[in-house]
C-alpha cells in the first residue's frame, strides 16, 4: 500500500464536510417545503395519480433514482428522452436543454392529468430553458410543479429569462453554490466535486418518504416495490408494475 494511502486528502474531507453542512442546511430550511410537497403527492396518489419527475442533462438522474425503485413508489413515471440525457451525445443535450420551444412537444409524449397527476422538475442551475420551460408549461396546463433547484445559482446565472424557482408551486432548495463544484485543488484548476446531485436526491426521497407516510396515516395503503433480491419480490413487483403499466411508458 502507497504510504499514506489509508488517509483522506484535505480536498476529499473538505468535499464532505461541505456535502454534510449543504444537507443539513437544505433540511433545516426546507422542512415545512417537504411536508407541504408530500402533503400535495399524497394527495394526488389518494386520487390514483401519478408523481412525474424530469430533469435533463445530469439531472435525468432524478427521474431514474425515483422510477421503478426498491422502497420506491410505486406512482411514478420518469420523464426520460434520450436527446435530452448524456448517453447518446453530452454535447447535444447540453445545447438543447438551453433552447427554447421544446418543452410543449415533450410533455404531449406523455399522459399527465391536471386532475390526478403532479410534475417534479430538477434543474440545479434553474436557468435552462428546457426545464424552466416544462415547469411553465405544465403550470399553464393545470398541472401542479415542484421543483428541486438551487436558488443561489439561478440568481447568479447571466442566462435571461424566468428561473425554475420563479415558475414552480412548491420549490426545494439545494442550498448548493452557484458552479455547484464545492473544492478548489489548485488556484488554476476548477473547482471539483459537485453537491447538487446528493443533496438533492436526499430531498426527493424526503418528499417521497412523506407522502407515502402521509397516505398510512390516512389509512391508506399506499404502492411500494420491493427490491428484487428479497422473498416474494418477483410476484409482488410484477403485479405492482402491472397494475401502472398503461400509464407509465416506460414500464
Amino acid at each position: 500500500m502507497t504510504q499514506g494511502a489509508s488517509e483522506l486528502t484535505s480536498a476529499s474531507r473538505s468535499y464532505l464536510d461541505q456535502v454534510e453542512g449543504l444537507l443539513a442546511a437544505a433540511v433545516i430550511g426546507s422542512e415545512s417545503v417537504i411536508a407541504e410537497a408530500g402533503t400535495l403527492i399524497a394527495d394526488r396518489f389518494d386520487r390514483d395519480g401519478i408523481l412525474f419527475v424530469f430533469g435533463s442533462g445530469h439531472s435525468h438522474v432524478f427521474a431514474e433514482e425515483a422510477f421503478y425503485r426498491a422502497g420506491g413508489a410505486a406512482r411514478i413515471s420518469p420523464i426520460l428522452q434520450p436527446e435530452y440525457m448524456l448517453h447518446l451525445n453530452a454535447r447535444r443535450s447540453t445545447e438543447l436543454e438551453r433552447e427554447s420551444g421544446l418543452a410543449a412537444d415533450l410533455l404531449d409524449r406523455y399522459p399527465i392529468s391536471p386532475k390526478a397527476d403532479v410534475l417534479l422538475v430538477v434543474s440545479n442551475s434553474g436557468a435552462n430553458a428546457l426545464p424552466v420551460e416544462v415547469a411553465s408549461t405544465a403550470r399553464e396546463r393545470g398541472i401542479p410543479v415542484i421543483a428541486i433547484t438551487s436558488v443561489a445559482y439561478a440568481t447568479a446565472s447571466l442566462s435571461s429569462g424566468a428561473r425554475l424557482h420563479q415558475v414552480a408551486d412548491i420549490v426545494l432548495d439545494n442550498q448548493c453554490p452557484p458552479g455547484d463544484a464545492l473544492v478548489r485543488l489548485r488556484d488554476d484548476l476548477p473547482k471539483v466535486g459537485p453537491g447538487s446531485s446528493v443533496v438533492g436526491l436526499a430531498l426527493l426521497n424526503a418528499i417521497i418518504v412523506e407522502a407515502l407516510a402521509r397516505q398510512v396515516s390516512r389509512g391508506h395503503t399506499p404502492d411500494i416495490y420491493l427490491s428484487a433480491g428479497m422473498p416474494d419480490a418477483a410476484q409482488h413487483n410484477t403485479e405492482t408494475a402491472d397494475r401502472f403499466s398503461q400509464r407509465i411508458p416506460h414500464l
